[in-house]
């Protein structure tokens, strides 16, 4: 207690209570738990981010020598991942579920396997429709007066199929567990006009700042296609959700050859 309680008891204690109410403790707990919960969300989010980006361009990057994503884009994509999201995720407030669950231990990894399956499900999709657009978009997308302007097109739907893809899955983000991503969205008004944000920016970056970003404007068809591809990442999270997941984390069975290796090496050199 720190009104009442002594002060040798204080220095023994752990946690101290300021008001000397344990309703706080509840309090304390629950912010706790908000701001643990916050940071798994933005970490998987940014983790999709990079893996999604990073694949695409390597694998573009090999197999034809061009990068679809320039630097210009993913510095744009990088604010709306590191700064943008980040805003958006962390200001989730805390609800009365996270009293619901079990404590976590300090050992515990901070990327849990619900994570890791959301993250690969929605990476692979959005890797697999980019590199779809990139090694098939001639043929799928119309032609242009040059074959500069096709490479332009096809580039800049990329850029924009994959930003739009972000901002559908930072929904899928604010609830790793659960099926229903949209719950209680609205109460958090931040995260609406991070979102509201992003997306007309995205709209200025297409359609008036193409000198600076090497894209050119899109025809509604395109920009229809695009939204359409982010979308998809609603239902598809959905569905990713009904895999199951081993309740070992993943580290672990990493860990253990490793571990395993150490002991033979310690027992061949005694």
């Amino acid at each position: 207690m720190g009104i009442a309680g002594t002060e040798v008891a204080k220095e023994s204690s752990d946690i101290i209570i300021l008001d000397d109410n344990f309703a706080s403790v509840v309090k304390v707990v629950r912010w706790g738990r908000s701001v643990y919960a916050n940071i798994q969300k933005f970490i998987q989010f940014q983790l999709t981010v990079n893996v999604a980006a990073l694949v695409i361009n390597v694998v573009a990057a090999i197999s034809s020598g061009d990068v679809p994503l320039n630097a210009v884009q993913l510095l744009w994509v990088n604010l709306i991942m590191d700064t943008l999201g980040a805003l958006a995720l962390a200001t989730e407030p805390p609800t009365d579920q996270l009293m619901n669950r079990s404590p976590v231990g300090r050992r515990e990894p901070l990327i849990t396997n619900i994570m890791w399956r959301n993250l690969i499900v929605q990476a692979v999709y959005q890797v697999a429709i980019l590199l779809v657009l990139n090694f098939g978009g001639d043929s799928i997308l119309p032609k242009q007066d040059t074959r500069a302007g096709d490479v332009q097109v096809k580039n800049t739907l990329i850029f924009n199929a994959f930003v739009m893809c972000q901002i559908f899955n930072e929904f899928n983000a604010r609830k790793p567990e659960e099926m229903n991503v949209f719950r209680g969205v609205t109460k958090n008004k931040l995260f609406m006009g991070i979102v509201g944000v992003t997306f007309i920016l995205q709209i200025i970056i297409i359609e008036f700042l193409g000198k600076f970003t090497s894209t050119v404007r899109l025809d509604w068809k395109l920009w229809l296609a695009s939204l359409i591809m982010g979308l998809v990442s609603w239902p598809l999270a959905i569905a990713g959700k009904f895999i199951p997941v081993p309740k070992t984390p993943l580290s672990r069975y990493v860990l253990r050859p490793l571990r395993r290796l150490r002991r033979s090496r310690a027992t061949a050199a005694q």
